[in-house]
């Protein structure tokens, strides 16, 4: 969770995850839609997808317990150099160089590198320093040491060079150029992308909502129909309804991404009829109050055709969805 999510916002997040699934084969067993519940608000939903397939495999593979290898732990998904380095360094005692993002900060500044460190030869040069520094006894407490020295210290903006232990030797702060480094990114302008997104409610106050592909944005996420044209619109509502309601245009508003902007256009349409010609896949979630709905086989049934869920189960955020359709689903309660 901490990987690119401050510590105090994940905080709230990792208490409800942890009590849901205190033990990692909770977590192996679960359906991936319910994980998927406990990450919406977090971003960068791959890492809940990578942590729910890394627990499978933990289970599967290692019999429930951690591996302590650096090649078996790096070869859990979402599990990269530095994080395996961190684990096995604070949690196995065994010693490994770290290079996350404060790390990365704090060797920039100290050793006053004039470059992007995210360039292959600059993060080379890092990886080397790293290293070099990281000491042969009490590794663990260094690694914990100067990850929070980044956290908290010499941080992005407003760092506290004053009470920093090392000012004397940090070239940053000799040149006064702590302002400058590390160097940023060579600024890309993001491009902006637009879509619809389709608001079905029938007559029982139900929305339609449809599962997202895996891989992708809001991946494994349930979301209003997410689609390209006018037509679009009008084809997915005559799919739905015998008699398809007129479509409502409700105010766009722009959602970022880390690549990119998107410009949503919110649909709405209103049925009146009784029944849907097209019915859901299945008929549970009106009989479910408060429980997540799904077992694993109407979770696959379900990510193939959609589904008419409760509004009330989403705003009670039963479902993992996605915050663009969180805010759309507030927005329902004034109609």
């Amino acid at each position: 969770m901490l990987q690119q999510t401050q510590v105090k916002t994940v905080i709230p997040y990792y208490q409800r995850f942890m009590e849901r699934f205190p033990q990692i084969e909770d977590l192996a067993i679960a359906n991936q839609d319910e994980v998927l519940t406990y990450w919406a608000g977090l971003g960068y939903y791959a890492r809940g997808r990578n942590l729910h397939k890394a627990a499978q495999i933990i289970v599967e593979q290692h019999s429930g317990s951690f591996p302590e290898s650096f090649e078996a732990v790096l070869a859990l998904p979402g599990i990269g150099r530095s994080t395996a380095g961190a684990i096995l360094s604070i949690a196995v005692g065994q010693r490994y160089p770290i290079l996350d993002g404060n790390v990365k900060r704090v060797l920039a500044r100290f050793d006053g590198v004039r470059s992007w460190p995210g360039e292959r030869k600059t993060e080379s040069q890092l990886w080397q320093r790293a290293d070099a520094l990281t000491p042969e006894h009490r590794f663990g407490d260094y690694t914990q040491a100067i990850m929070d020295l980044g956290a908290t210290v010499c941080t992005r903006s407003k760092p506290q060079c004053q009470t920093c232990p090392l000012q004397r030797d940090c070239v940053a702060f000799q040149t006064e150029s702590v302002g400058q480094l590390p160097v940023k990114k060579p600024k890309k302008e993001k491009p902006t992308r637009q879509a619809y997104l389709l608001i079905l409610r029938n007559s029982q106050g139900q929305v339609w909502l449809e599962k997202r592909p895996p891989n992708g944005i809001w991946g494994g996420l349930w979301s209003f129909p997410q689609l390209q044209t006018w037509q679009e619109c009008l084809t997915k509502v005559e799919s739905h309804f015998s008699n398809p309601p007129s479509l409502l245009k409700w105010e766009e508003f722009r959602h970022t991404f880390s690549h990119y902007h998107l410009l949503i256009t919110p649909v709405f349409a209103q049925s009146e009829e009784t029944e849907n010609h097209r019915q859901s896949v299945f008929t549970g979630v009106q009989q479910t109050q408060g429980e997540y709905p799904f077992n694993e086989g109407d979770a696959v049934q379900a990510a193939a055709h959609g589904q008419w869920m409760c509004q009330e189960l989403l705003h009670n955020k039963k479902w993992g969805v996605p915050a663009p359709v969180q805010k759309l689903v507030l927005r329902l309660q004034e109609y």
